[in-house]
C-alpha cells in the first residue's frame, strides 16, 4: 500500500485505488423515457418489454452492467447479453449509447458489443 493509501485508512477512509485500475473506478449513466422501436429489448427476467423505458448503465470492475425498466417503475431487468466487457470509462459511455440507440430500433434488442469487438 502507498503512503497516500497508508494515510487515507489511517483517518477511517478507503485506501485509494490507483487511477488506472479498473476495480477502484467506477462510472454510472441513465437515460429515461426512451420509446422503444417495435419488440423492445430482450431481458434476462421476463423476455421482451416495450414502451416507455429508461437505460442505465454501471461500469465496475472492467465490465458496462446494462439494466432497463419501464420509465417510472421500480423493477429493474438485466438486458440480455450484459455484462458486456468495457476496459475503460469511456468504452463503457460508448456502450451506453449504443445500447439507447438500440432500445429506439427494438427488435428485441439485446445489449450491444464494446466498440472495435
Amino acid at each position: 500500500m502507498s503512503e497516500q493509501q497508508s494515510a487515507a485508512a489511517a483517518q477511517g477512509g478507503r485506501p485509494i485505488g490507483t487511477p488506472g485500475d479498473p476495480r477502484a473506478s467506477w462510472a454510472t449513466w441513465t437515460t429515461q423515457s426512451i420509446i422503444s422501436g417495435p419488440g423492445g429489448v430482450t431481458t434476462a427476467e421476463v423476455g421482451p418489454i416495450s414502451g416507455d423505458l429508461t437505460v442505465h448503465t454501471t461500469w465496475v470492475d472492467g465490465e458496462a452492467r446494462l439494466t432497463v425498466q419501464y420509465t417510472g417503475a421500480l423493477d429493474w431487468y438485466t438486458v440480455a447479453g450484459s455484462p458486456v466487457p468495457a476496459v475503460d470509462e469511456i468504452t463503457a459511455r460508448a456502450i451506453h449509447q449504443a445500447m439507447v440507440n438500440t432500445v429506439k430500433t427494438g427488435r428485441g434488442a439485446s445489449a450491444p458489443q464494446a466498440p472495435g469487438v
